[in-house]
């Protein structure tokens, strides 16, 4: 399945290939005050591919908090976060805002809530390495 998300204005705008098609997919509201702000709801294929495009990169930004170990892509223009990014060991890894998906069913997000609080930095990102989608390109 290709599905496809943007920003609300479509500058910054991603497809997720998840294959084989989901029978459903984990959709986690974070509960920290960045994501509950901005309607941070998560999810991730580790064996997916991520294709990011951003139309106009004077429009977009990246903001990091607390551990400053994730940078949330925020579109100026419309101030969506439609992706999350974690540098690590020379890779990029990302979570995609299912609020953003253009072409998924509501049906098919098997919806929770999800916290971080009292992660240590090391299993923090042992957990994305572990979760996150691992092959992405910024095209």
């Amino acid at each position: 399945m290709l599905i496809a998300g943007s920003c609300h204005c479509g500058n910054i705008r991603f497809v997720l290939e998840w294959t084989p098609d989901p029978v459903e997919i984990p959709a986690r509201a974070c509960t920290c005050t960045f994501c509950s702000k901005h309607g941070g709801v998560w999810t991730s294929h580790p064996a997916g591919s991520l294709k990011v495009t951003i139309r106009d990169p004077a429009h977009a930004s990246r903001y990091a908090f607390g551990t400053e170990t994730a940078d949330f892509h925020v579109c100026a223009m419309c101030g969506v976060v439609p992706l999350a990014t974690c540098a690590m060991e020379g890779s990029t890894y990302a979570v995609v805002n299912v609020n953003s998906f253009e072409n998924v069913p509501p049906s098919l997000l098997q919806r929770s809530s999800s916290t971080v609080d009292g992660e240590s930095m090391h299993d923090r990102l042992a957990r994305r390495k572990r979760n996150w989608i691992a092959n992405v390109q910024f095209v």
